[in-house]
């Protein structure tokens, strides 16, 4: 059994601990508050948008745009969310296990995936894996997300694909649920007219009449890649809230586990103190019987 100075010190140790988990489980909160009121504003405009393009997808030709052309899928580009720091439970592990297992399932059916990375964890997972295919990354952008930053990234996209540099883009982030769940998606960006509901059925009596001013095509190369910005803007928005609730989350549990490992210290420690007492007081009724 340790003595009593070698507990004294660990449980120093993990009351230190403790109060440094504390402290970024409080931080963690308040950013929290700030990302998850960004993400709830920008959720109706995007949910509102993507309805609004499924119609119109459905009504005009193919021909309209070059996103919303339709081919086979050969070369696959796709934009992989991480977060920039760690301590916070599987938020990148599960990001990482979604974007590999999507490499991996399209490389089986003959396709090639090249990565965006966003995020600074993301970018040394796979700096560590040449074998996979990374054309763009960016890093240190939570503390501040800025549309600026998903346009840019969108406009690098949308070129690719109108140049037939790849055939569809992909969006892996983890999606903000509750303060206790996040969850990796795996989502379609390119091209749009892919996202339109299959059933004909549905999408007949889902079918608005619009009209158009200036004409459709005008109207399509104004919208669309703004569409694909902001869908990356959102993105952004609920990997920031769920990285935050993801680190309150692991800080709380670390705290509790910190608190449930002094206690078993401090009786360890006790105990080891009562023992020593004991042994003491033996040693000296032992002596004074021997006199």
């Amino acid at each position: 059994m340790a003595n009593t100075r070698d507990l004294k010190r660990r449980i120093r140790s993990v009351k230190n601990t403790s109060q440094l988990t504390r402290a970024m489980k409080m931080v963690s909160a308040a950013k929290l508050r700030r990302a998850q009121d960004a993400m709830m504003h920008a959720r109706p405009f995007a949910d509102a948008m993507m309805r609004v393009l499924d119609d119109v997808g459905r009504l005009v030709s193919q021909d309209v745009h070059p996103l919303l052309d339709v081919r086979e899928v050969k070369t696959i580009d796709l934009v992989a969310i991480t977060g920039d720091k760690g301590l916070c439970g599987a938020f990148n592990a599960g990001i990482l296990r979604a974007t590999d297992g999507m490499v991996a399932g399209r490389k089986r059916k003959g396709a090639d995936v090249n990565l965006v990375l966003m995020g600074r964890k993301g970018v040394e997972y796979y700096r560590r894996r040449p074998q996979y295919s990374v054309i763009e990354s960016r890093q240190e952008f939570f503390r501040d997300i800025q549309y600026t930053l998903a346009q840019e990234i969108a406009d690098i996209l949308i070129n690719r694909f109108v140049a037939g540099e790849s055939d569809a883009v992909y969006l892996s982030f983890n999606a903000f649920k509750s303060t206790m769940s996040q969850t990796p998606v795996i989502s379609q960006l390119l091209p749009l007219r892919g996202l339109v509901e299959k059933d004909e059925q549905v999408a007949r009596e889902a079918q608005t009449e619009y009209i158009y001013e200036p004409d459709a095509k005008a109207l399509m190369a104004q919208i669309l890649p703004r569409y694909v910005g902001f869908q990356i803007y959102r993105a952004l928005l609920e990997s920031a809230a769920s990285e935050h609730a993801a680190r309150m989350t692991a800080m709380d549990s670390a705290t509790r586990n910190a608190r449930e490992m002094i206690d078993k210290l401090t009786l360890a420690m006790n105990r080891a103190r009562q023992a020593a007492i004991t042994t003491e007081i033996i040693e000296v009724v032992s002596g004074a019987a021997a006199l």
